[in-house]
C-alpha cells in the first residue's frame, strides 16, 4: 500500500476578492493560486495594494521563483540543475567551483549538521536512493516494496555524509570549492521547500504593492506582511493520526516561517510496517525517535525546514534543544498522541477540539 499525503498544513482565510483600506480608500486586491512545483503543492493567497501592472503576473512570477531554483540548483534528479552537474564529479579527484548562492546554501547545512550532531545531513543520497520512497509514495514505481538489505545500506551509508565532502571557502572570496568521494551525492530535499520560501520571502520584499501574503509549499509555509482587515494569520497543523484534519492552529501576526515534517507525509508499507521518508543518518532507516511529526517556527525557510528534519530525528529532549539552540519554536507530537512545545510557541498554539 503506497499513499502520499501532499498537503501538510492548511491555512484557513476567509476573506472577500476585493477590500478598501486606508485613507485613500485604496484598492487591495486578493490574487489566489494552486499548483504544483517541487513534487508537491503550492498555495498562494497575495494582497495586492494600489495600481500595479505585474499583479495580474505575480503569482505566476512565484511559481516560477520555485521551479527554477529546483531546476536550476537543487534538483538531484534534472541535468539542468548545478545539484546535479556537481554529483556527477563524485570520485573524479576535481574540485568544483559553487555558484554564490549554493555555497552559502552549504554553508548553513554544514552548520546545521555539526549543530545537530549529524542529525541533519544533506549528503544522504546514497542512502536516500536506496530507499527511494518519495518514488514509492508517489505511485511512481510498480511491483512489491523491498527493504534495502543491511549489507546495501552499509554499503550506502559508508559513501554518505558530510564526511564525503569537502567545501572550501578561499579568504575573501564568496563562492566555494567543493569535493566529493566516490559515490557521494547531495540531496537538498530537507531544506528545499524552505529554501523556496526564502527566495519568495525576497520576492515579496521587492515589491511595494504586497501588502501581505500566505505561501505554502508542501509542509512549509510562509506568512507575510498582514491581511487587509488586520486579522492575524491562521495556519493549521495536520493531524499525524488523521492528515485530512488540522490537530490545531497556530494564530501568527507578520513575518513567520513554519515546517512540519511527520511520518505521515511520505511513505510505503510492507509487512504491515510503515517505512517513512525521514532517514536517520546513523542508521540509513527511516528515523525512529518516538515522534509523528515536528514543526518549527524559524528565522528563515531553511532553517525551519532542516531543523524540522533534524529535530524529528532527534527526539523530542534532544530535538527541542536544539530548536532552542537556534531561537526556533517548535511542537512535538509523539506517537501516542502527546503535544510538547517549546515556551514561545504556547501563546501561538491552540488544539482544534
Amino acid at each position: 500500500m503506497k499513499k502520499f499525503f501532499w498537503q501538510l498544513i492548511g491555512v484557513i482565510m476567509l476573506v472577500p476578492v476585493l477590500f478598501l483600506v486606508g485613507c485613500g480608500q485604496s484598492e487591495t486586491q486578493e490574487l489566489r493560486r494552486v499548483d504544483t512545483a517541487m513534487g508537491t503543492v503550492v498555495q498562494q493567497t497575495v494582497y495586492v495594494m494600489g495600481k500595479n501592472d505585474r499583479k495580474n503576473s505575480l503569482t505566476g512570477d512565484i511559481l516560477e521563483l520555485i521551479r527554477k531554483l529546483e531546476e536550476e540548483t537543487l534538483s538531484w534528479r534534472l541535468e539542468t540543475s548545478e545539484t546535479f552537474q556537481i554529483n556527477t564529479y563524485a570520485g573524479s579527484g576535481k574540485w568544483v567551483e559553487l555558484s554564490k548562492e549554493l555555497s552559502q546554501i552549504l554553508e548553513q547545512c554544514q552548520k546545521l549538521t555539526e549543530d545537530s550532531g549529524g542529525a541533519f545531513d544533506v549528503a544522504l543520497g546514497p542512502v536516500a536512493r536506496l530507499w527511494d520512497i518519495d518514488s514509492w509514495a508517489a505511485g511512481q514505481r510498480t511491483g512489491s516494496f523491498q527493504v534495502p538489505g543491511e549489507q546495501e545500506l552499509t554499503d550506502a551509508l559508508i559513501q554518505s555524509g558530510m564526511g564525503q565532502v569537502q567545501i572550501q571557502f578561499l579568504p575573501g572570496e564568496e563562492c566555494a570549492d567543493i569535493y566529493l568521494e566516490d559515490g557521494a551525492a547531495l540531496d537538498f530535499g530537507a531544506v528545499g521547500k524552505g529554501l523556496a520560501l526564502d527566495e519568495i520571502s525576497n520576492y515579496l520584499e521587492s515589491d511595494g504593492h504586497i501588502t501581505g501574503a500566505v505561501v505554502s509549499v508542501g509542509g512549509s509555509v510562509l506568512t507575510y506582511g498582514e491581511k487587509p482587515d488586520g486579522t492575524a494569520w491562521r495556519v493549521g497543523i495536520a493531524d499525524p493520526g488523521d492528515p485530512s484534519v488540522n490537530m490545531g492552529i497556530l494564530t501568527l501576526t507578520g513575518q513567520w516561517y513554519i515546517s512540519t515534517s511527520g511520518d505521515y507525509e511520505r511513505y510505503v508499507e510492507s509487512g504491515g510496517v510503515r517505512y517513512h521518508h525521514i532517514l536517520d543518518p546513523g542508521t540509513g532507516y527511516p528515523a525512529d525517535s518516538g515522534l509523528s511529526s515536528v514543526t518549527v517556527l524559524a528565522e528563515n525557510g531553511l532553517l525551519s525546514d532542516g531543523l524540522s528534519t533534524a529535530c524529528y530525528v532527534l527526539g523530542r529532549e534532544r530535538g527541542m534543544a536544539l530548536a532552542q539552540l537556534y531561537g526556533a519554536e517548535a511542537l512535538f507530537v509523539e506517537k501516542d498522541g502527546e503535544i510538547y512545545m517549546t515556551p514561545g510557541i504556547e501563546d501561538l498554539f491552540r488544539p482544534v477540539d
